[in-house]
């Protein structure tokens, strides 16, 4: 009987990325299970990031804990995001989740947009 491999991790979070969301999550209108975090089409470099307030798990919902706090990744969005850290930073200028992606193969020049490609899987 072969063992099974462990799973990868999807997401890690910096400690600055755990606090906003903890942050987030006492302001919060109503109760909310952490950050819903995808990928959606469009932008200059054909791609962007997506948060939102998780309210309940989707069938299908990567679930990630870390640092205290509750990532659910969007199904179709895992292969793109294998790997990722999810920082936050905050500037004079703006403040922002940043995705430190080793899948992103460019950015737009506003930094709103990326291109990605699908993680390889060995094996």
């Amino acid at each position: 009987m072969a063992t099974a491999r462990p799973r990868p991790q999807v997401m890690r979070l910096t400690d600055a990325a755990a606090g906003r969301v903890k942050e987030l999550m006492g302001r919060a209108d109503s109760e909310i299970l952490g950050l819903r975090v995808g990928i959606k089409n469009g932008g200059c470099a054909g791609q962007s990031y997506t948060v939102e307030y998780a309210h309940d798990v989707k069938p299908n919902d990567e679930v990630i804990e870390d640092k205290g706090v509750k990532i659910l990744v969007d199904p179709k969005a895992v292969l793109f995001l294998l790997g990722t850290e999810m920082d936050y930073k905050a500037d004079r200028m703006q403040a922002q989740f940043v995705f430190n992606n080793p899948n992103q193969i460019s950015a737009c020049g506003c930094g709103e947009s990326v291109e990605l490609k699908p993680a390889s899987i060995d094996g």
